[in-house]
């Protein structure tokens, strides 16, 4: 298994203040720390996401990757609207690890996504051979897509299937909607399965609903573009990170092994760019 989406930090409450005091999340969480729970879950390589929008946060985590062959990818972060950035583009992007960029989109309004100097920024990823990693809420599904369809040329990989508005019993009909729509852009090139137990309420995420979202998604994107990840530590605020490892095998048993293996390992490889 190749988990397509964790976060590793040092933390500290000043650097980290979305993190609940007291909670599993609330220690630092680096490479001794994931190289056990992968190895307790048979994950053999992963993808490092960032968790901090400041300048440096891109090469603290390349300088972890670079002390386990674990991380194999790494989605650092520049400030995409710096008329600059295209110097801390080409400088990052020397290091083969680094992948791909993210901006916290979800805490923005919606006229950040069109925003031209932001755009201005997307358009150099792709001539530095990077990706761009979408981070969104549900309700952000339409000005997302015209993020998309702004950048036709950019190969763009949804974080955690937007994040819907989870509910036991049910699937988001917004959601089912915004999704189909974004499944029509060929540079959505990959969704990940990761982060879903987290948007449930307390108390909610029944294994049914969590099935029911999986298959939506297949569906919707196909076995060529979901890939498994965590989500971890975040995940630890309601599962084990063996766990949700365990969920997602358990949700590809019934689907073909040319599937499973995509949406397991092979999907996050041939988006990333990374192993053989």
């Amino acid at each position: 298994m190749i988990d397509s989406h964790h976060h590793l930090w040092r933390y500290s409450k000043e650097d980290y203040p979305w993190i609940p005091a007291g909670s599993p999340l609330a220690k630092d969480q680096l490479v001794a720390e994931l190289e056990s729970v992968t190895s307790e879950a048979g994950v053999t390589a992963t993808v490092v996401v960032q968790a901090r929008q400041v300048v440096g946060e891109s090469d603290f985590l390349l300088s972890l990757a670079d002390q386990t062959a674990r991380i194999q990818a790494v989605v650092g972060w520049v400030p995409l609207i710096d008329e600059n950035v295209s110097e801390e583009l080409t400088r990052l992007s020397l290091n083969p690890k680094f992948k791909a960029v993210r901006h916290v989109l979800q805490e923005e309004p919606d006229e950040y996504f069109l925003r031209d100097d932001f755009h201005l920024g997307l358009s150099q990823l792709q001539s530095c051979g990077l990706l761009y990693d979408l981070l969104i809420y549900q309700r952000q599904l339409p000005v997302a897509i015209q993020l998309v369809d702004r950048q036709p040329d950019l190969p763009i990989i949804l974080n955690h299937i937007a994040k819907p508005e989870a509910r036991n019993g049910r699937i988001e009909p917004a959601w089912r909607t915004g999704m189909k729509e974004l499944a029509k852009r060929d540079n959505l090139i990959g969704v990940k399965f990761s982060g879903l137990l987290t948007e449930f309420p307390n108390g909610e995420g029944d294994a049914e609903t969590v099935a029911a979202y999986f298959h939506e998604t297949l569906e919707i994107f196909g076995a060529d573009k979901v890939m498994f990840g965590t989500d971890w530590p975040v995940c630890l605020l309601r599962a084990s990170y063996s766990d949700w490892a365990d969920i997602v095998r358990q949700l590809t048993e019934n689907i073909s092994e040319h599937e499973r293996f995509g949406i397991l390992e092979g999907n996050a490889k041939r988006a990333y760019g990374f192993g053989t």
